[in-house]
């Protein structure tokens, strides 16, 4: 990482740049990730995050309406694991919920479309993606300190293809 993806990162780890990147810079991205094919992101404004980031499109749990939201992600084999930090905030994020109530996701990285089935890893399956997750970002080790009272969600997403 650059010096500047550094202090980003850092920035992001604190509790003004969760809310920020949480309420702010999430809704700048579903804009600005599909015109640029995920290649830059208002989250950190780089290519390497940029590089790691999808959209999945969900089924609202309760409306039943499409929601999308921009994630880091990385591969594990052929799936792709999402982290449901919310910023460290004490509940899980809405597209978490989301899976819970309907698996059938559909993820975009880089422009093109896949579905998958979304199930929340456990056991050392969680432990060994966790620790995976955390060198990609080390902030989600922050937001998991910050998480009191739950433990943050590790999604693995299986395309059905």
């Amino acid at each position: 990482m650059s010096a500047y993806e550094r202090i980003a990162v850092r920035f992001a780890g604190s509790r003004p740049g969760a809310w920020f990147f949480v309420n702010v810079a999430t809704r700048m991205d579903r804009l600005l990730v599909p015109l640029t094919r995920g290649r830059l992101s208002s989250c950190l404004g780089t290519s390497y995050h940029g590089s790691h980031l999808l959209l999945l499109t969900t089924t609202g749990a309760k409306s039943g309406q499409p929601r999308t939201v921009p994630l880091l992600y990385f591969r594990d084999g052929r799936n792709i694991v999402v982290i449901g930090s919310k910023g460290g905030h004490p509940k899980h994020p809405a597209w978490y919920q989301n899976i819970r109530a309907h698996p059938r996701v559909v993820v975009t990285v880089r422009g093109k479309r896949l579905e998958c089935t979304a199930l929340e890893a456990d056991g050392p399956e969680r432990l060994r993606l966790w620790a995976r997750a955390v060198e990609l970002y080390p902030g989600y080790d922050t937001y998991s300190r910050r998480a009191v009272g739950r433990d943050i969600p590790v999604v693995v997403l299986s395309p059905l293809t």
